[in-house]
Parts: C-alpha cells; sequence; structure tokens
C-alpha cells in the first residue's frame, strides 16, 4: 500500500512571543499561514515493524530524529496499530532551517496520511494532539490555512482566509539556531510588537493592505549582528512592490506580500540575481 501527498509551508505573518513559561518554553502569539511551497510525501507501507525515512537530501537524518519518523512512532503509539513496515520518502521542496515549517508540515503531512491509509478517522483535532507531542508547529501543519497560535504553537483559533496573495520567499545563505534566538529574547524588554488584533480585524475585513502594514516578527530585534541580509531583502521586496514583508518564524527566510503577481514575479526575478533560494508561492486554505 502506497500514498502520495503534498506537505505545505508554513509562514508567520506576524510573531510576538508573550512571557517565558514555567516550564522553560516560552508563550508565543503569532498568525501563521499555510503557502503552496511543499515537500512531497510518499509513504508505503508493508507488513513487518518499524518506520524509516529517505530523502533527497543526504544529510537528513533517517530514524527518530526526523519529525515524519516522530510522526509515524506517535500515529501507531496512539491507535495501538501494529503489523506495518513504513517506509517514508521525503523530496524536499520547502528549504530546510529556514523559518518555513518544513519539518513540521512533514510531520504533520505523515500524520494525515496514515490516519487515512489506515482508516482510523481520528479527525483534525486528535491529529493536532498527536502532533503537539512532535513539535511546536506540528499543529497547526495539521490542517494549515490562517490561524491564530498561542502557547507553544498548540492552542489554535481558525481565522478568516487571507485574501488570496502571491509570496516571494527568500532565504539567504546562512540559518539561525531556534533556542540561542530565544535565548536572546527577555520578554520584558520587548519594545516594538506586532498588532496582533489589528491583523486579525482586518483580516475579518478582508484587507490586505492593513493586514500587510502590521507585520512584524520580534525575532528580528535579537538576530546576530553582521546579518545585513535581512534587512535588504525586505527593502528589496518592498522596493518592488510588496505590501508588507517580514522575516518567517525564528528566519532567516524573508517573505514579502504582493497582491499583485507580475510585481511579486519581478520580486523574485531580482532576487534570485542574488540569492539562490528565492521562492516564489501563494496563500493556501485550509487541508483538513
Amino acid at each position: 500500500m502506497t500514498e502520495e501527498s503534498l506537505a505545505n509551508a508554513k509562514i508567520n505573518i506576524s510573531l510576538d512571543i508573550v512571557s517565558k513559561m514555567a516550564n522553560g518554553y516560552h508563550n508565543i502569539r503569532t498568525i501563521m499561514q499555510t503557502v503552496s511551497l511543499s515537500d512531497r510525501i510518499t509513504i508505503r507501507s508493508d507488513p513487518g515493524e518499524g518506520v524509516s525515512a529517505e530523502a533527497d537530501l543526504p544529510f537528513l537524518p533517517n530514524d527518530e530524529r526526523n519529525i515524519a519518523v516522530k510522526a509515524a512512532m506517535a500515529f501507531f503509539k496512539h491507535t495501538g496499530i501494529s503489523g506495518s513496515r513504513i517506509s517514508i520518502s521525503i523530496k524536499k521542496g520547502i528549504p530546510v532551517c529556514a523559518g518555513l515549517g518544513g519539518g513540521s508540515a512533514d510531520g504533520a503531512c505523515v500524520l494525515r496520511m496514515l490516519d487515512k491509509m489506515f482508516g482510523t478517522g481520528l479527525g483534525s483535532e486528535t491529529l493536532e494532539t498527536i502532533g503537539g507531542t512532535i513539535g511546536s508547529d506540528v499543529p497547526f501543519c495539521v490542517s494549515g490555512g490562517t490561524s491564530l497560535a498561542e502557547g507553544r504553537g498548540e492552542i489554535l483559533t481558525t481565522l478568516r482566509p487571507i485574501p488570496q496573495s502571491h509570496i516571494v520567499i527568500c532565504k539567504p545563505p546562512f540559518s539561525f539556531s531556534t533556542p540561542q534566538l530565544f535565548s536572546r529574547v527577555r520578554c520584558e524588554k520587548i519594545r516594538a510588537r506586532p498588532d496582533t488584533e489589528g491583523i486579525i480585524a482586518a483580516l475579518d475585513q478582508g484587507d490586505i493592505i492593513g493586514i500587510a502594514r502590521r507585520m512584524y516578527n520580534v525575532f528580528e530585534d535579537v538576530i546576530p549582528h553582521g546579518t545585513r541580509d535581512i534587512s535588504e531583502i525586505k527593502n528589496s521586496l518592498l522596493d518592488s512592490g510588496a505590501l508588507g514583508a517580514v522575516m518567517t518564524g525564528s528566519g532567516p527566510a524573508v517573505l514579502g506580500l504582493f497582491d499583485n503577481a507580475t510585481k511579486a514575479q519581478n520580486a523574485y526575478e531580482l532576487l534570485k540575481q542574488g540569492y539562490k533560494e528565492c521562492y516564489f508561492a501563494e496563500t493556501t486554505g485550509r487541508i483538513a
């Protein structure tokens, strides 16, 4: 039995860090959106036991260090199903270590696929709960669309879909350590925060300009010095006609939000001249 599906990337329209919790994790408040940029996941089930993965990027782990493998193991633990050996093949389209939730998207996709393959009918709410044991962004990636995510990312509120938009994504040639960025954050000293309620109101009104001008990510204030690429990419996107530009997640990928396909394509072509990892995408609706 073999199934194939797409795992869609996520972007953060805004990202705020509200507080540090007693357990050491941070309480975030972020508006997340799925986009058409995706990985392709193939799952094969044979008689036997165990879960393994392979990817077209040789440095990605093939054991439980891979979120896709973790997801399959969590699914079987929850359902009690046994007697199946699961082989997961991942064809990467989402850049790694970029703030686009590629691993989380893969894990969420595996949960959806196994639920379908084994006819367990768990539903999105249960799959999100299982996903929350795997990674902070996995619950959102189960259903995607447009949502407010709070807590560690597991508390989700579905929002009115963002107006159909074109997204240009550019990843500079370096990565950030998410734990390192969180360690740089002092919640009580954050001076500029995204207007989350304003974005939600703009979504309700279908006001793409109102959404774009409120896009903000508090991580941008704590990124290491010497990473001018972030601001340079943002400026290039805005100069090319983006309604707004912001770093997504813990970066370093930067996204530009466009309501005009021609302007978005021109921005993409311009950035491709200086950066290898550039992508043209569109916003997508809920998956499940």
